[in-house]
């Protein structure tokens, strides 16, 4: 928390106030807001956390992962299997789901770093062990297999947060908690020294390894903490739409979706996750519903959306939206002018 302090009363005036008035809007938003907006902020929020999730271990680390929907899968599944057959609470099925991710991503990232593999042999890697489990999961009947698993659907008048049953605006405060969590957590990485070792990883592994630092270890640290918050929001996923196929949720086009944002917003940098789900969110959605309105169908639009806003985002801000809009806005402390003494 000192960190996240530390980073709030350095930046700008300006930056602190829209934090502020963001954070105070997004707390209002559900006495004001019908059902289908709350729908959509929850779909922000959610890409915003699992965003923030996938920037910890490229934006920071610098290690691609395009097999990310795996997480999200296995929490998803451990939690809801654990609440439909066993009864047990999803506040405890979290920590299960986050153990589960977390051993399976030790074992992707020892077999990674320990020999080597790297770059798109990496992602190559992370997809390989995505695909799997999709298929694990199609002949997996106590799940459901590729019938699908669900779970029941309860009246949503009443809230019950120990099950996770309830109204949208139950699962709308959880989703805000979420990407709050993710935003802290983030905040406090990049300012201590796995943070900075993290960086050094990503810039130049080589040279960080001259400098001392063990890039195996920290490589594990990354993909471990970016695995258990994605575990989080696999449950939230299962307890909010309460069905699972694994078609679905383990798919490549998840795995994508979830990059999306923080590549669109700005990679390593802490508003450009939040940035990038609210604006595809609010323009892929915004979208359909318009054309379903002009009764025009359109099959993959998303898809399109997304593939033209990213190919304009790598040509014009390869470094996303959030860097140079928050120069514009003043967010961003520049470095001061020498005077005229110090140039002589």
């Amino acid at each position: 928390m000192s960190e996240f302090l530390a980073v709030f009363t350095e930046s700008p005036r300006r930056a602190r106030m829209a934090l502020l008035v963001l954070l105070a809007l997004l707390l209002l938003a559900p006495l004001v807001l019908d059902r289908y907006a709350l729908s959509l902020m929850i779909l922000v929020l959610y890409f915003a956390f699992v965003g923030q999730a996938w920037n910890i271990m490229m934006g920071l680390c610098g290690q691609l992962s395009l097999g990310h929907a795996l997480y999200v899968g296995l929490g998803a599944y451990t939690a809801a299997a654990l609440y439909q057959h066993f009864g047990l609470t999803p506040w405890l099925g979290m920590l299960a789901a986050v153990s589960v991710c977390v051993v399976v991503a030790s074992m992707i990232g020892w077999l990674a770093f320990r020999f080597g593999i790297a770059g798109t042999y990496f992602a190559l890697l992370t997809i390989a062990f995505a695909e799997f489990t999709r298929i694990g999961f199609d002949h997996f009947t106590f799940v459901g297999g590729s019938g699908g698993f669900f779970l029941k659907v309860v009246q949503q008048d009443t809230t019950d947060w120990l099950n996770l049953r309830g109204h949208p605006r139950m699962f709308f405060f959880l989703a805000l908690a979420l990407a709050v969590i993710a935003f802290l957590l983030t905040t406090w990485l990049m300012r201590s020294r796995a943070g900075y070792y993290f960086r050094a990883i990503r810039d130049n592994e080589e040279a960080a390894r001259a400098a001392g630092v063990n890039t195996f270890k920290y490589k594990m640290f990354a993909i471990q903490i970016s695995a258990a918050l994605t575990a989080l929001a696999g449950v939230f996923f299962a307890f909010y739409y309460n069905n699972l196929f694994p078609e679905q949720i383990f798919n490549m086009g998840r795995s994508i979706e979830i990059i999306l944002a923080p590549i669109i917003g700005g990679v390593g940098t802490l508003f450009g996750p939040v940035l990038g789900a609210a604006l595809l969110t609010v323009m892929s959605e915004g979208l359909t519903e318009l054309l379903q309105k002009l009764g025009i169908e359109a099959p993959g639009l998303k898809q399109i959306l997304y593939g033209v806003a990213l190919g304009l985002c790598i040509m014009f801000m390869p470094h996303g939206m959030w860097p140079p809009l928050a120069r514009r806005l003043g967010f961003t402390r520049e470095a001061a002018e020498p005077d005229e003494g110090s140039k002589r």
